[in-house]
C-alpha cells in the first residue's frame, strides 16, 4: 500500500510539472470530476484570414506550431513570444474523456479568450463567445465520441480596434508609456468537467453578518421535482444543513442560518465551505463545492466600514503583468507572493487596474485577508457597439466575482476611458447607467462611476488621481476640502466633475498618487523607462518623497489611498518592486508610512 501511495505521489507531481497552472481554475465553483486541458496545443497564425473558408476546424487538420496554454502567443512562457500583430489564431488539441464519466454530461470551460472565440469539437460547432475577460462554457456531450476527441478554437482579437474592452493592451506594435504588450487568444485555463443531465449553472451567495445565508442558483436542463441541498462547514465542523426547492424549474434557492458567525476581515479572513447538491428525490444529480465569508461593507459617517468598523483603504495599484507571461499569472505561487509582499508593505488591498483578474487571485485574496477593488478592462472609443459590448461583458464580470468577500469596490470605468467626451449627454448617461446597473446586480458593495475623473452624482466614493510630487502642494490642495454635498473641489488638471454635475459629498478616495520611479541597481529596464515626475537617483530620495506624500495625506480628509504601483511594468518603472518582483525599498519602512494612515 505504501509503495502504491508513493507511486501515486510521483505521478501526481510529474503531472503538475507538465501541466501549467494545474490547480482548479475556479475555487468558488468546483466539481469533483474535472480535467485540465492546459498544456501543449497545436497552433497556427491565420494572418490571411482563410481558416474558416478552408474549414480548419475539421479534425485532422495539422497546425504547424505548438503553444503552451494558457499563455498567450505574445508571451515567452507560451513557447512562441511573438509580439507582432496576428488578429486571427487557431488552437487544437486532443483529449480523452475519463471512462468513469460515462453516462454524464461533459462541459468544456474557458477562463477567458481574448477577444472572440469560436469552438468546435470533432469538427462540429460547440458555440462561440465574445468578450476577452470573462469565462464561458459549452455542453459538448452530443459532440463526443469514444476514444480520442479533438477541440479546435479560433480566436479573433483585432489589435488596433479601440472600441473593444482592451485595458492596457496597446494598439500600436510596440508598447509605450502606460500601455503594454497585448494578450491575444486563450489566456486563462481550459478544463473539462462532468455533471448530471440537470446541473447547477450559476451560484450567488448572500451572507449577512447576522448569520443568514441565501443560496440562489440557475438550473440548466431543468426537470420537475428538483431540490437544492446544502451543507455548510467551518473547518471540519458542520454548522448548517438544509434543503430548498426549485421555484419554477429554471432556478433553485435555499436559505440557511449559521449561529454566531465568524466574520471575514483583513485580520481574520474566516471562510465557510459549502457543498451544494442538486437532487431528484434521493438521487444526487449535480454537486458543486464553494465557499463564502460573512462580512458587511458600508459607508457610515463619511467612512468606509467593514463589519461596522471604519477601515482606511490602503491600496496599491496592481496591473497584474509578469515579464514571462504578461496578463496570465505564471503560477499560483506567484499570485500568493504578490499578495503577501503587498501586505508586508502595510497595504491592506489592491486596486486591480484595467484587468479583470484571474479568479485564483481573488481566491487567495479571500484566503489571505486582502481587499480588492474590482475593475474592468476599458475601451477607448464611444459608439453604440462599444456600449453593447461593454455592458454585456461588465455584467458577466460582476456575476463571476460577486461571491468573493475580498471584493469591496466595483469600478467599471477608469479616467473616462470609453467615454472620452463627457459633455455628450449619451456618455454621461452611460456612466450613470453603469453605476445603477451594477447596484441593481449588487447593492452590497461600493461602486465608483468613473475612477479618478469627471464624476457624475452617481458614485459611492469620490475617487481622485493626483500625482503632485511636492508634499506642500499636495497638502495645500486637499487638507481643507470640505466633504459635503455641493462643496468646491480643488482644480487639478482634469475637472473632477462631469459638466452639469455637483459634488455629492461622498468620501474622498485618492485612488492614484505617487508613481515614484527608481531603478534598482542591476535590474534591466528598457531605454524608454520612465516615471511620474522623473526618476529618483537613490532609494533614500524616493522614500523621502513618498514619506512626504503620506504625511500630506494623513493631514487631509481623504479616507483611502491607492499608491501607483506595486511592480514595474515593462517601460513604466514606478513600482515598489521590479518587474521580476524584487523589492526596491525596505519593506518595513513602507509599512511605517502606511501605519500613519488611520
Amino acid at each position: 500500500m505504501r509503495l502504491a501511495l508513493v507511486l501515486v505521489s510521483i505521478v501526481s507531481f510529474a503531472f503538475a510539472q507538465q501541466v501549467p497552472r494545474p490547480e482548479h481554475p475556479q475555487p468558488q465553483f468546483m466539481r469533483g470530476a474535472w480535467q485540465s486541458l492546459n498544456g501543449t496545443w497545436s497552433f497556427e497564425f491565420d494572418d490571411a484570414g482563410k481558416g474558416l473558408q478552408e474549414d480548419w476546424a475539421v479534425a485532422g487538420r495539422k497546425f504547424s506550431r505548438s503553444i503552451v496554454v494558457p499563455f498567450c502567443f505574445e508571451s515567452s512562457r507560451s513557447g512562441i513570444g511573438d509580439t507582432s500583430f496576428h488578429p486571427v489564431v487557431w488552437y487544437q488539441r486532443s483529449f480523452t474523456v475519463p471512462g468513469e464519466w460515462k453516462g454524464r454530461s461533459v462541459l468544456l470551460n474557458f477562463g477567458a479568450v481574448d477577444y472572440q472565440a469560436e469552438v468546435w469539437v470533432n469538427g462540429r460547432s460547440a458555440g462561440s463567445h465574445e468578450g476577452g475577460n470573462t469565462p464561458f462554457k459549452f455542453e459538448i456531450t452530443p459532440l463526443l465520441k469514444a476514444g480520442a476527441n479533438t477541440v479546435t478554437v479560433r480566436a479573433w482579437d483585432p489589435p488596433t480596434d479601440r472600441s473593444i474592452p482592451r485595458g492596457k493592451q496597446y494598439w500600436e506594435p510596440k508598447s509605450r508609456s502606460i500601455f503594454y504588450t497585448r494578450t491575444s487568444g486563450i489566456w486563462q485555463s481550459v478544463w473539462l468537467e462532468a455533471t448530471g443531465a440537470s446541473r447547477i449553472d450559476s451560484l450567488k451567495t448572500d451572507a449577512s453578518i447576522s448569520g443568514a445565508v441565501d443560496f440562489q442558483t440557475r438550473i440548466a436542463n431543468p426537470e420537475p421535482g428538483l431540490t437544492l441541498s446544502y451543507t455548510i462547514k467551518n473547518g471540519e465542523t458542520v454548522v448548517a444543513t438544509g434543503t430548498g426547492a426549485a421555484s419554477d424549474g429554471k432556478y433553485a434557492a435555499a436559505g440557511a442560518f449559521v449561529r454566531s458567525p465568524r466574520l471575514w476581515s483583513v485580520e481574520r479572513p474566516n471562510l465557510y465551505d459549502v457543498t451544494l447538491q442538486l437532487k431528484k428525490g434521493d438521487t444526487v444529480v449535480d454537486t458543486v463545492q464553494s465557499y463564502f465569508g460573512f462580512r458587511k461593507v458600508a459607508l457610515e459617517n463619511g467612512k468606509v466600514t467593514l463589519n461596522g468598523r471604519p477601515v482606511y483603504l490602503k491600496f496599491v495599484l496592481d496591473q497584474g503583468y509578469w515579464p514571462e507571461s504578461l496578463l496570465t499569472p505564471p503560477s499560483d505561487e506567484a499570485i500568493q507572493y504578490d499578495i503577501r509582499m503587498t501586505k508586508e508593505m502595510g497595504f491592506n488591498g489592491a486596486r486591480k487596474h484595467q484587468k479583470l483578474e484571474d479568479p485564483r487571485f481573488l481566491y487567495w485574496a479571500d484566503k489571505m485577508g486582502f481587499l480588492v477593488s474590482d475593475e474592468m478592462a476599458n475601451a477607448y472609443l464611444f459608439d453604440e457597439q462599444y456600449v453593447q459590448r461593454f455592458q454585456k461583458e461588465w455584467l458577466e464580470a460582476v456575476e463571476r466575482d460577486i461571491n468573493h468577500p475580498s471584493v469591496i469596490i466595483w469600478a467599471p470605468l477608469n479616467e473616462s476611458w470609453g467615454v472620452p467626451d463627457v459633455t455628450d449627454p449619451r456618455q454621461q448617461s452611460h456612466l450613470r447607467a453603469l453605476y445603477h446597473m451594477t447596484k441593481s446586480m449588487d447593492p452590497s458593495r461600493l461602486v465608483i462611476d468613473n475612477e479618478g475623473w469627471q464624476h457624475t452624482e452617481a458614485t459611492d466614493l469620490f475617487a481622485v488621481h493626483d500625482y503632485t510630487a511636492n508634499y506642500g502642494d499636495l497638502k495645500a490642495r486637499w487638507a481643507k476640502v470640505e466633504v459635503k454635498p455641493g462643496a468646491a473641489l480643488p482644480p487639478h488638471g482634469v475637472n473632477y466633475l462631469a459638466p452639469g454635475n455637483v459634488y455629492n459629498g461622498s468620501p474622498l478616495y485618492l485612488s492614484e498618487f505617487g508613481g515614484i520611479a527608481y531603478i534598482l541597481p542591476g535590474s534591466k529596464v528598457p531605454d524608454e523607462a520612465w516615471g511620474y515626475s522623473g526618476v529618483e537617483k537613490t532609494p533614500e530620495a524616493a522614500l523621502n518623497r513618498l514619506s512626504g506624500q503620506f504625511d500630506a495625506i494623513a493631514q487631509s480628509p481623504i479616507i483611502g489611498i491607492c499608491y501607483t504601483q506595486i511592480t514595474d511594468v515593462e517601460q513604466e518603472i514606478n513600482g515598489l518592486m521590479t518587474y521580476d518582483r524584487k523589492p526596491k525599498f525596505d519593506v518595513k519602512e513602507l509599512k511605517k508610512m502606511n501605519d500613519r494612515l488611520r
